[in-house]
Formats: C-alpha cells, sequence, structure tokens
C-alpha cells in the first residue's frame, strides 16, 4: 500500500500581486535570440491560486498572435481534457517553458531554455504555491525533474518536486502533450489519448483528495540517466 503523500493544509496563498508584476516585466524581455522572430511575449493564463500549475513547451502561432498560452488547436484540446474531469482553466495556472515562439514551432534550445526559466520560469514558481503540476511533453519534464528520459518514458509517473523556496512537496506528474494527442488519432487502448484519459483521470482524483497518489518515483541519479526518448 503506497504511503499518502502529505499535502500541507496551510499552504500561503500564492503572490499573486509579484505575479502580475513578474508578467508585465517578462513582456519586455530581449534577453534571449528568440524575441527578435516572435510577436509578443507569451507568459501565462489562468489562476495564480490554482492547486494545479500546467507547464508546457513553448507558445505556437496562435499564442504569440494572441498573447496566450494554450489557445491553439493545442490549447483547444487541453481545455477539453481538463472538462472531461470537470476542471476549467480557473482550476490551472498555465505557462510554458519558453515565453517567445521558437521560429517553425521547434524545440527550446539549451541556451534558450536556460535564459528564459532563470529569468521567469523560476520566479514564478517560487511565487506560486502548486499541489500539483503537469509537465506536457519533454522539454518541461526533462527540465524540472532533471532528466533525459523521454516523456514516453514518463508520464503517468507521479514524482516529488520541489522548489528551493518552497517548505512544501509538489507533486509532478509528465502527460503526454495535447499537439502529439492530435498527431495521434487513435483511441485504442493502450494508445495515446487512452492512456491521457487514464493520467488526467487519476491526477483529478489526487487533486481532490479522492486518493493517494500511487508508486512516488524516486529521482534518478544523474549518472543512471538515460538518452532522450522521442515525445
Amino acid at each position: 500500500m503506497t504511503a499518502p503523500h502529505p499535502f500541507p493544509t496551510d499552504l500561503a496563498l500564492a503572490d499573486a500581486a509579484a505575479l502580475q508584476a513578474l508578467e508585465l516585466q517578462a513582456k519586455g524581455c530581449t534577453a534571449c535570440k528568440l524575441r527578435p522572430g516572435c510577436t509578443q511575449v507569451v507568459v501565462a493564463d489562468g489562476n495564480p491560486q490554482a492547486r494545479l500549475v500546467i507547464i508546457g513547451e513553448g507558445p505556437g502561432g496562435d499564442e504569440d498572435r494572441l498573447g496566450r498560452p494554450f489557445v491553439g488547436r493545442a490549447g483547444q484540446l487541453m481545455d477539453k481534457i481538463l472538462a472531461a474531469v470537470n476542471l476549467t482553466r480557473a482550476d490551472t495556472y498555465i505557462t510554458n517553458i519558453v515565453k517567445c515562439r521558437p521560429p517553425g514551432n521547434r524545440a527550446p534550445e539549451p541556451d534558450e531554455t536556460q535564459i528564459c526559466t532563470e529569468l521567469w520560469l523560476e520566479p514564478q514558481l517560487a511565487l506560486l504555491r502548486p499541489q500539483i503540476i503537469l509537465s506536457l511533453g519533454n522539454t518541461p519534464t526533462q527540465y524540472l525533474l532533471g532528466t533525459r528520459q523521454g516523456i514516453t518514458r514518463m508520464r503517468g509517473s507521479w514524482h516529488p518536486f520541489r522548489h528551493s523556496t518552497w517548505t512544501h512537496d509538489a507533486l509532478l506528474m509528465p502527460m503526454f502533450h495535447p499537439a502529439y494527442l492530435l498527431r495521434n488519432e487513435s483511441r485504442a487502448a493502450g494508445g495515446p489519448k487512452s492512456l491521457t484519459w487514464r493520467d488526467i483521470r487519476e491526477v483529478a482524483a489526487v487533486l481532490r483528495g479522492e486518493k493517494e497518489p500511487e508508486g512516488l518515483v524516486k529521482p534518478e541519479p544523474a549518472d543512471m540517466v538515460g538518452q532522450p526518448g522521442l515525445f
């Protein structure tokens, strides 16, 4: 039997005013080579006080145009995935590893990830107080967990996560990025959509206190980490 994860019951609220100030500051960022090729900096969406934080890879074309993360086809699918377990954007805080659209929607390069996370994601996490984090796809999963394992191996597993400024552990679950699901339409058992349905039901049940997370994975030693996997 899995021991209960000790969610604290007295977590301080996120500093919404500081988050808003940080987001305004981020919108003027020109620190890395991504900024000249995009329309605007896309920082975050949703509720700073939400217990569920969702972290993706980076903005796409629709996000770059509208200034909000996850508003294109992948974002619309994400909304449907949340709605299937009676969650909405108001129940989440949504952001990305990088805040500017990479050319051709490619994956962020290491220098882009380093600059953007140091300037913006790490300060965001310092101000947030989530109980659960969803990392969507390879890039956020590998960054947050310090692994080179691919999402196909990591998805659906619970990991303890603590930011350096926190006094509590959050739970982190890697999941397939909705963009991957759009490229893999099969609803067959064991396929990406079937596995995502399993994962989001697990997340919702743990978030609502209906069950305890099963099989928390201990951090993997750096010398045991494997090679990068497929999306």
